[in-house]
């Protein structure tokens, strides 16, 4: 059994009319059930996966916070930060290294056979191990109190609204929501539909709509393709990663609001910031903060001079490529913004944003925007030698084709509205602005977007990116 949208709405709907009948430890049971019931359905071999790896930390945290042994408590976080690393790289890295390192060995002349195997990747394996090992590192810390309730524990790693594609919540704000008696959020279930049925509007009719191009576009002969038809299909990744990703953020966080517990907000109109730092601190902001707490800092930061700052900047975002998956795409997608960080903070940071006007606001924005959408070009393309490959049609003629007068209708149609409307929202005083409108305003907005969605969908709908990390 597998999950579309009617089968995931009816489970939802039984899962929380069973919520809201029981009292607080049941509802943790019933929602760690549920929980482990939708991630089955995705491949259910790889249940006892992530239970063994809930038991272990569940453990691990008790050990390390009971432990007065200073030599002991790092081992042993060494021990479960290499089991964490060590399950993810099997599942995750294995076939890439094993076949570069095949291929080097075949450069070399030597004829030797390296293993290989052909590993599925569990669904959400990337998320859930960073949330189960910043759980470890701040129980090490002493930062938090370990879990003494297993049932409150592996729900905070497998709760489903976010299992699958994050947010990465941290313990310290996920747990106490779980552990505690819930109380109902205020406008819990018009905020939760708000965030639904946006996030189903980002996804279903911008993302998948924007899919299409992408696709036609990566997945053509590069000579068959003009520079703006190239230049074209960049944008329409760029607009697909970010309403599939983010939508799939809103519709967590909503449907979380029906059951009472609040996620972190995980987008912040990204492609509106000016410089790589804004950017990080509005794009997939769970991981952004990851890395900086448990990479960037602990490797010194900013605290060890110039040099080294450049250096753990660099470390950073190409770990946080290779987390995306294995590919050398990635990696170079990681150091590229590694690079940008380190250039910004250089020339561009040495300048306050305080006191540039709009028209240079608007100027640094639509720069950084089209360095973004090169990164998207290194992450979205299936080689190094593709993105070699459509950066020299970018240097060819550049002329209006009719397919590239198609695509840039579309991208107008589909992506135009949202683009005023998430402006119109970031300079609102209220967030979200519909939630203050006359609940027949509302109700017009949702009906327009139901519509959209409904006789605008793309023909074939795609699955979620960030499913696949």
């Amino acid at each position: 059994m597998s999950f579309n949208s009617w089968t995931f709405g009816f489970f939802l709907l039984v899962v929380w009319v069973l919520y809201r009948r029981l009292g607080h430890r049941q509802q943790n049971e019933m929602l760690l059930v549920a929980s482990y019931f939708f991630y089955g359905c995705w491949d259910w071999r790889f249940l006892g996966l992530i239970f063994a790896t809930t038991l272990i930390d569940y453990k691990v945290a008790q050990i390390l916070n009971d432990s007065q042994s200073e030599t002991f408590r790092r081992w042993l976080l060494g021990v479960s930060i290499g089991l964490n690393i060590g399950l993810l790289a099997f599942f995750k890295y294995f076939g890439f290294f094993s076949s570069e390192l095949q291929n080097l060995l075949e450069l070399l002349g030597l004829g030797i056979i390296v293993p290989r195997l052909d590993v599925i990747l569990p669904v959400g394996i990337s998320f859930y191990t960073f949330q189960t090992m910043s759980y470890t590192i701040d129980v090490y810390r002493r930062e938090l109190q370990p879990q003494r309730n297993f049932v409150d524990f592996a729900l905070y790693v497998a709760y489903f609204p976010q299992l699958v594609a994050g947010p990465i919540e941290r313990a310290g704000r996920l747990l106490p929501q779980i552990t505690s008696v819930r109380t109902p959020l205020p406008n819990a279930f018009s905020t939760g539909l708000y965030c639904i049925l946006y996030g189903l509007f980002k996804k279903i009719f911008v993302a998948d709509s924007m899919a299409v191009i992408a696709n036609g576009v990566f997945g053509s002969p590069i000579e068959s393709l003009t520079a703006i038809e190239v230049l074209l299909g960049v944008y329409a990744f760029a607009i697909q990663i970010y309403c599939d990703f983010s939508g799939y953020s809103l519709i967590a966080q909503g449907v979380s609001k029906w059951f009472d517990i609040e996620l972190m907000d995980n987008f912040h109109s990204p492609y509106f910031s000016t410089d790589p730092s804004e950017f990080w601190r509005r794009w997939h902001i769970s991981l952004s903060e990851w890395l900086r707490d448990y990479v960037y800092i602990p490797l010194g930061g900013n605290r060890k001079g110039e040099v080294r700052t450049y250096l753990n900047l660099m470390t950073t975002m190409v770990l946080g490529g290779l987390w995306h998956g294995a590919n050398w795409t990635f990696v170079a997608w990681g150091a590229y913004h590694g690079l940008l960080l380190c250039i910004y903070r250089k020339i561009a940071g040495r300048r306050s944003k305080e006191k540039q006007n709009q028209v240079a606001r608007w100027l640094n924005m639509f720069l950084f925007f089209h360095l973004v959408c090169f990164g998207w070009l290194l992450f979205r393309a299936n080689s190094m030698h593709q993105v070699v490959e459509m950066m020299t049609a970018l240097q060819g003629v550049w002329r209006w084709t009719p397919l590239g007068k198609a695509i840039a209708g579309m991208l107008v149609f589909y992506a135009g509205p949202l683009i005023l409307y998430e402006w119109f929202v970031g300079t609102s005083t209220q967030t979200p602005p519909p939630l203050s409108w006359h609940w027949s305003l509302r109700a017009l907005l949702y009906i327009v977007a139901i519509e959209l969605m409904v006789f605008f969908a793309a023909p074939v709908p795609s699955q979620f990116i960030y499913f696949q990390f």
